[in-house]
C-alpha cells in the first residue's frame, strides 16, 4: 500500500490557503481606499483637457520622435531668431506625445488619470509607512490631492512631482526598513534630470534630511535623533552618487543648470506668468495652507508629542516656496502630508487585515470602477474641451482667409498655435524662458501695458496680422492704431490685420 506523504498531502490545503491570501490582498481595506482614489483621480482631472502649455509640449515631443535629436535652438518663433533653447524636459514630452500617437486625445486624458492616481497612491503608501496607520493615511492622500489640483494637468510637472514622491518614499523606506533602498535615488535622479526640473529640489531634500540625520538635541516640543551610523553613510554615498546621475542627460551642465537659471535670472517670466505669483490670500486654497502650516507647530503642543526636527525644516522649505510661488503649493502638500499623518495617528484604530469585509470591499471596488468608466471624459468632451480653451475658430479662419507675414498672438495662444497652425511661426508662447534670453517678453510686455506706441513693436517685428484674445485689453487699443482693422472676432479670439505696409527703416 502506497502512503501519501506529508507534504503531497498538505499540498491541496496550501494552494487554497494561498489563494484566499491573495484574494485577502486583492480585496483588502488598504486595495479599496486606493481604487477610491483612482476614482477621485478621473473625477479631478475629466475636465481639465485645457492646458495651454499641453501643446508646445506635444509639438516638441514630435519633433524629438520623428527626428530622433533634441533642439537645441528654437524653431517655433520667428522673434527669437532662433535663440539656443534646450528641451530639458524632452523625456516628458517624449512621453506625452507617444501617448497621443498611440490614441490622440484620450490617451492622453488617460496618462492624466495614471499619473495623478500614481501620485495619490504614492502618497497614501508613505504616509501609511511614515504614520503607521492605514486608514489615517487617507487623510495624507487627501491633503496631497487638494493642494495638487492647483498644477493637474498633462505637463512635465506632473512626472517632476511623482518622482518627488517616490524619492519621499526611498528616504522613508531606507531609514526605518533597509539602506538598500537608498540605491534606487541614483536611477531615479537620472530620469528625473531629463523629467523635469524639479529634480534640483529632489536633491536639496535628500540634503536637507542628510544634514539633519546628524543632530542630537531636544528643545521643548522639538527633538532630533540622530541616524546610525551606517544608514548616515548609505544615505550620504547614495546622494553623492545621485549627483553624479544627473549628468546621464544630453545636453550636459546646461540641463542641470537650468533650474538656477530659472532662480536667479528669469526674474520677467516668474513676475509674470500666473503661477510663478507669490501667494495671494483670496481663494480658499491659500488660507488651507496656512492652516496646515499651522497645524505642523500646534498639533505636537497640543498633543504634547514631538515634532522632528527635520519635519519642522521640511514643512518650512514647502511654505517658503508656497508663498514665494502658487504653483509650489502643490509641493507643499508633498511635504506636509505625512507630517500631519503621524501627528493623528492615534486618532484612529490600525488597519488589521483580519477584520477585512472582503465582500463590503469587493462591493466598493466594482462602484468604484464602474465610477471610472463613467467619469472618464468622452472624445466628444475632450474636443469640447479644445474648442473652448483654443482658439481653434480663428485657426480656420486664419488657414481660409489666407492670411500672411508674421503674427502676433495672445500668450496664453502660443502653445496651442505651434501645434494647429505650425506653417506660422509664433510670437511668443509659454517657453517663457527662452523669450526672456531674447528680449521679446520685455517688448511685449511694454505693449501690453501700453508703456510705448503700440505700432513701435508691431513695426519693429514686422507683424501683420494679431490672433489675440477677445477680452484682451489690446483688442480695444488695436482698432485705435492707424492701419489696422479687425477682420475676425468670436468669444474666444479675435483678429486684427495690417492694411498699410509698415515703412521700411532708413539704412544708415
Amino acid at each position: 500500500m502506497l502512503v501519501e506523504s506529508p507534504v503531497t498531502a498538505a499540498t491541496p490545503a496550501m494552494a487554497v490557503s494561498a489563494r484566499i491570501g491573495i484574494l485577502r490582498r486583492i480585496f483588502s481595506f488598504p486595495v479599496m481606499l486606493c481604487m477610491a482614489l483612482m476614482l477621485l483621480s478621473v473625477l479631478t482631472t475629466q475636465d481639465r483637457f485645457n492646458d495651454p502649455d499641453l501643446w508646445w509640449h506635444l509639438k516638441t515631443g514630435q519633433i524629438i520622435w520623428n527626428t530622433h535629436s533634441i533642439p537645441s535652438t528654437d524653431v517655433f518663433s520667428f522673434t527669437t531668431n532662433q535663440h539656443a533653447w534646450t528641451a530639458h524636459e524632452w523625456l516628458s514630452q517624449v512621453v506625452i506625445y507617444g501617448a497621443f500617437k498611440l490614441a490622440g486625445y484620450r490617451r492622453l486624458m488617460l496618462l492624466l488619470c495614471a499619473l495623478t492616481s500614481l501620485l495619490l497612491i504614492s502618497q497614501y503608501a508613505l504616509c501609511w509607512l511614515y504614520s503607521g496607520n492605514a486608514k489615517v493615511a487617507l487623510l495624507g492622500a487627501m491633503v496631497t490631492w487638494l493642494f495638487s489640483t492647483i498644477g493637474l494637468a498633462i505637463r512635465p510637472q506632473l512626472f517632476g512631482y511623482l518622482l518627488l514622491a517616490l524619492e519621499l518614499a526611498l528616504l522613508e523606506l531606507g531609514r526605518r526598513k533597509n539602506v538598500r533602498w537608498f540605491w534606487a535615488l541614483p536611477p531615479l535622479f537620472a530620469v528625473w534630470v531629463n523629467m523635469h526640473g524639479s529634480f534640483f529640489l529632489g536633491l536639496v531634500i535628500l540634503a536637507l534630511v542628510l544634514a539633519c540625520s546628524y543632530l542630537n538635541f531636544a528643545a521643548g516640543y522639538l527633538v532630533a535623533h540622530p541616524w546610525q551610523p551606517a544608514t548616515r553613510r548609505a544615505l550620504a554615498l547614495a546622494g553623492g552618487l545621485s549627483s553624479a546621475a544627473l549628468f546621464l542627460n544630453p545636453v550636459g551642465i546646461r540641463q542641470i543648470l537650468y533650474p538656477l537659471d530659472v532662480m536667479l535670472h528669469q526674474k520677467i517670466g516668474t513676475a509674470v506668468v500666473a503661477e510663478w505669483q507669490p501667494l495671494t490670500f483670496d481663494e480658499p486654497r491659500s488660507l488651507l495652507v496656512l492652516l496646515a502650516a499651522a497645524l505642523v507647530v500646534l498639533i505636537p503642543l497640543l498633543r504634547r508629542m514631538p515634532l522632528y526636527f527635520h519635519e519642522l525644516v521640511l514643512a518650512s522649505a514647502g511654505l517658503f516656496l508656497a508663498i514665494q510661488h502658487k504653483r509650489m503649493i502643490f509641493v507643499f502638500g508633498l511635504l506636509v502630508a505625512p507630517i500631519l499623518c503621524r501627528f493623528l495617528a492615534d486618532t484612529w484604530d490600525s488597519y488589521n487585515p483580519r477584520r477585512d469585509l472582503l465582500g463590503a470591499n469587493a462591493f466598493m471596488m466594482v462602484l468604484f470602477a464602474c465610477g471610472m468608466v463613467w467619469g472618464f471624459p468622452s472624445q466628444v468632451q475632450l474636443d469640447k474641451q479644445v474648442v473652448e480653451a483654443n482658439p481653434t475658430h480663428a485657426v480656420e479662419f486664419v488657414r481660409s482667409s489666407g492670411l500672411a507675414g508674421n503674427m502676433l498672438n495672445e500668450y496664453v495662444f502660443g502653445g496651442y498655435l505651434i501645434w494647429a497652425l505650425p506653417e506660422h511661426k509664433v510670437f511668443i508662447d509659454g517657453r517663457a524662458d527662452v523669450f526672456e534670453w531674447a528680449g521679446v517678453f520685455k517688448d511685449l510686455g511694454d505693449w501690453a501695458t501700453l508703456q510705448a506706441d503700440p505700432k513701435v513693436l508691431l513695426d519693429k517685428y514686422k507683424v501683420s496680422f494679431c490672433l489675440l484674445s477677445s477680452s484682451s485689453p489690446m483688442a480695444r487699443v488695436l482698432p485705435l492704431v492707424p492701419g489696422w482693422k479687425q477682420v475676425y472676432r468670436d468669444d474666444q479670439a479675435t483678429i486684427f490685420s495690417r492694411t498699410q505696409i509698415p515703412a521700411l527703416a532708413p539704412q544708415p
